[in-house]
């Protein structure tokens, strides 16, 4: 019971980030530790911002991207994104081995993996030496079958159908 699990979220479907966030909300109504570290969304402005403030002290997030790589508004170049993401991977070693958390959630890895921002290897030894006790969450699109394999719980999210393809843009308390 007390053993921690790795889980993954992933598929091209929404909802992988909002699986997270409902385990944070399961979580701390146990005042259980929970740490979100976004690697892509950072730069952005979302609901999971500021409502993340109403769950503290429990709760904890840290928005460290500049947003989506190549997409849209993104100027960036792709060297900087790689540059705040291995701060991304450095900061998520120092809380998953911190001690004060019961839970760690990478929210977006896979993709940072997928784009080349963030080593695998790097991730394999954050989930080979996470603390026993520790849940350890990663979600984002292509997550790699050597993560897959390493995890306990994996769910891949199947888009069937989007409002985007009606030509219905992202929704405000929807989709950020």
């Amino acid at each position: 019971m007390d053993d921690g699990l790795t889980i993954v979220y992933t598929g091209k479907g929404k909802g992988k980030t909002t699986a997270a966030l409902g385990i944070v909300l399961r979580a701390t109504g146990y005042a259980k530790k929970v740490c979100m570290i976004q690697f892509i969304k950072g730069s952005w402005h979302y609901g999971e911002m500021y409502s993340s403030k109403r769950l503290e002290p429990e709760f904890e997030m840290v928005a460290i991207g500049k947003g989506f790589v190549g997409i849209i508004d993104d100027k960036s170049p792709k060297v900087e994104h790689e540059r705040i993401a291995v701060e991304a991977i450095k900061i998520s070693t120092e809380k998953i081995h911190s001690g004060k958390y019961d839970i760690v959630i990478l929210d977006e890895i896979n993709y940072a993996i997928n784009l080349g921002l963030v080593k695998i290897e790097d991730v394999i030894n954050l989930i080979k030496t996470k603390p026993p006790k520790l849940d350890l969450i990663l979600t984002g699109n292509y997550a790699k079958d050597k993560i897959i394999e390493l995890a306990d719980l994996v769910t891949e999210m199947k888009e069937i159908k989007h409002p985007f393809q009606r030509g219905i843009k992202a929704k405000k308390g929807i989709d950020f």
